[in-house]
């Protein structure tokens, strides 16, 4: 039975929130990489950054909890953990502009087999901003995507070359979705992962680039 919406980007979250380790500081971006929150291992503690200038960002509220002055980049409210800390816009830019962001997870429109990357614009339609995007890429440590494998009409979103505007250059390093786990290399996109539901043949069917794969085959994705 195929996964619904919400298992597909629960699995998703899941894998990568396995990639946290203790005393990173992570940056989670709009949508699908919020819920990475939901599964951090225990006995790993993260420190998570908003760009609206929030570090040390809690889970979601419940309905007695809610702050309307708590809130993340994607305006939904969160809560604070012991020892949050608030700042301006500016200073949150110079943390992910000088390097200080380990990890940040992105969504994604196209990514393409040299690590390029588009999730900001759709020539013709209305634009909400680009947000933190392009600093984040170009200042976090190690970028992963976090995104379904194809369109709602099973079209790629993997591409040997991104057709839409570009967020950076080169800048992806993992792409997770709810069939792999795919490392960008130097000498193309290696299918590192695989998930217990699909096959080689149909992640290469949904995927415009030759995948390559590792010298004993993908190891299962943890789902």
């Amino acid at each position: 039975m195929p996964l619904t919406d919400d298992q597909k980007r629960e699995r998703i979250a899941r894998r990568i929130a396995q990639e946290l380790r203790d005393g990173f500081y992570v940056n989670l971006g709009i949508g699908m990489p919020t819920l990475v929150a939901n599964y951090i291992p225990r006995g790993i503690e993260v420190v998570l950054q908003s760009e609206n200038g929030m570090l040390g960002v809690g889970p979601y509220p419940l309905e007695s909890e809610i702050d309307a002055d708590l809130i993340n980049a994607g305006k939904e409210t969160v809560t604070e953990l012991p020892g949050t800390s608030y700042f301006s816009s500016a200073d949150s830019f110079g943390m992910i502009r000088g390097g200080h962001v380990d990890l940040t997870v992105l969504g994604a429109l196209q990514v393409d087999e040299k690590g390029n990357l588009a999730n900001w614009a759709i020539p013709g339609k209305k634009l909400k901003g680009m947000g933190g995007a392009m600093d984040l890429v170009a200042g976090a440590k190690r970028v992963f995507i976090a995104m379904e494998h194809a369109t709602r009409d099973n079209q790629p979103k993997i591409l040997k070359k991104c057709s839409l505007p570009l967020t950076g250059v080169e800048v992806v390093n993992h792409i997770v979705t709810e069939l792999a786990l795919i490392d960008v290399t130097p000498s193309g996109l290696l299918l590192r992962e695989l998930a217990p539901d699909t096959t080689i043949e149909h992640v290469q069917s949904l995927t415009e680039p030759k995948l390559l794969l590792p010298p004993n085959g993908p190891r299962p994705m943890p789902t």
